[in-house]
């Protein structure tokens, strides 16, 4: 198998290629507009036809159309929110398996190849600059405790942002240090992300009382 990691320096952001050298097939997870020229040399280097663009998750209010654009030039069909969970991408003779894993945005994938998951800004908190703070954070609580928490602890997360120079964790990791989800219930998930309420804006005062003018007797 052929894989590479794809890092900008200047957003943190990742991407992965990975490809089966034997039948020459190949997928993208991720990619942005600048990385198409160098995707396209690799690919061309390796042989390899690009069998489809793997989206963890899109930002469609903050993904300029030049970004789309570039990306159309890998020529690939794409698979992001509308793939159905359950089912399997084909590389060659590997499958990654799609999963439903909404939180971070309303309709997040993971994508998992053997022991991999491919998991885009899923955990990652505040280091994905487009989303902050969880879109949906019951689902989110959902979506690790139910398929990212029963993996093996070996089992390594790839993630769409590399924070403090690491793309990769494990679910060991995950599951005893981070940061929202170690050792928490789901109450204290939920408090540790979910912004406190506006306070409520004082109650007007009620206007003076004015005093009768006094009558005088004529």
């Amino acid at each position: 198998m052929y894989f590479r990691l794809l890092h900008d320096d200047r957003c943190g952001s990742v991407s992965y290629l990975l490809g089966d050298l034997d039948a020459g097939e190949a997928v993208v997870i991720d990619p942005r507009g600048g990385d198409v020229p160098l995707l396209l040399a690799m690919l061309a280097e390796q042989r390899l036809r690009l069998r489809g663009v793997l989206r963890t998750h899109e930002h469609d209010a903050q993904l300029p159309q030049r970004e789309r654009t570039a990306l159309a030039q890998l020529g690939a069909p794409v698979v992001g929110a509308q793939a159905p969970p359950g089912g399997c991408v084909v590389v060659g003779s590997e499958h990654l398996h799609v999963l439903a894993t909404p939180g971070h945005t309303a309709h997040c994938l993971s994508f998992r190849w053997r022991d991999r998951l491919f998991c885009g800004g899923l955990v990652q908190g505040a280091d994905c600059p487009h989303q902050p703070s969880p879109a949906l954070p019951e689902a989110l609580w959902d979506s690790v405790t139910r398929q990212l928490l029963p993996l093996p602890d070996e089992t390594l997360l790839f993630h769409g942002h590399a924070a403090a120079g690491r793309a990769v964790g494990t679910v060991l990791e995950l599951r005893r240090w981070h940061p929202w989800f170690g050792a928490a219930s789901r109450d204290e998930f939920l408090t540790r992300v979910m912004p406190p309420p506006e306070p409520a804006a004082p109650a007007a005062p009620w206007p003076a009382a004015r005093s009768a003018a006094p009558v005088t007797a004529r």
